[in-house]
């Protein structure tokens, strides 16, 4: 259901169901969560996503859906309450994560792409909503996701027709960070990563919480909490390290700590 690969510092995991376009049934959700908890108390100083075979993600599983409804169990089927659980640790993994979207992502697969903090897209692939076409409104964080990346009206188009974007829209709309060709896309997610891992990871942690928390403080507060941040970066070894190959006139080695 998922394959992990760790290449130095940058841990890969991929979502293995390609003969269901990596559906999410609740094996996958629960493993890739798992996982994420994993590399959270691991050597790991990014975390990269992205799935086998043709798609990155067909959202969720609605052949194990169908089978709960005709077993009368959709009531407690716990679809919903394991995926709200993954995106939220996604979204809160402490260092960099890195979506890398193979082909399509739609619905939940989506979300889980929009939790990351970097999504790079095949030109290839294609983007999908998916949720009011069957009826629903998103239920996988999307809502709360996708209008901070897009904006609430290119949000609400997205949401309410069902439309497939292509990679050069989601580029445009702002919905990915970068577009490469299909057989590159993996090498450049892995070489951006790579980049990630090998930055000031304890800096890196506490810009990406500032950054994330910003809009719950006024402005006065974000200061405040800069300055907490400024206080812990600066008795890390990276602080140390940087300011020493300044001296020495020479680039940083940061080893994460």
């Amino acid at each position: 259901m998922i394959q992990v690969h760790d290449d130095d510092a940058v841990r890969t995991l991929t979502l293995a169901r390609p003969e269901a376009r990596n559906a999410l049934d609740l094996a996958t959700l629960r493993a890739l969560r798992a996982a994420l908890a994993e590399a959270a108390a691991a050597a790991v100083r990014c975390v990269v996503l992205t799935g086998a075979g043709k798609a990155f993600s067909a959202g969720a599983d609605l052949v194990e859906w169908s089978a709960a409804d005709a077993r009368g169990e959709l009531d407690a089927y716990p679809w919903t309450r394991e995926c709200h659980a993954l995106v939220a640790a996604l979204a809160a993994f402490a260092k960099p994560t890195v979506a890398v979207l193979n082909g399509a992502a739609v619905g939940a697969g989506l979300d889980l792409a929009l939790a990351c903090d970097f999504r790079l897209a095949a030109g290839d692939a294609r983007f999908q909503c998916a949720y009011t076409r069957m009826g629903y409104a998103p239920d996988g964080g999307g809502t709360w996701l996708l209008p901070r990346l897009v904006g609430p009206s290119w949000a609400k188009r997205f949401v309410f027709t069902g439309e497939f974007w292509s990679a050069q829209e989601a580029l445009d709309r702002g919905l990915i960070s970068e577009m490469h060709a299909a057989d590159r896309v993996a090498k450049a997610g892995a070489a951006f990563a790579r980049r990630l891992a090998a930055g000031p990871t304890v800096a890196l942690m506490q810009a990406k919480q500032l950054i994330d928390d910003a809009h719950r403080r006024t402005l006065p507060e974000q200061l405040a909490a800069e300055a907490r941040a400024a206080a812990i970066c600066g008795a890390s070894e990276d602080a140390k390290e940087a300011m020493a190959a300044a001296m020495a006139r020479r680039e940083p080695v940061f080893g994460g700590r």
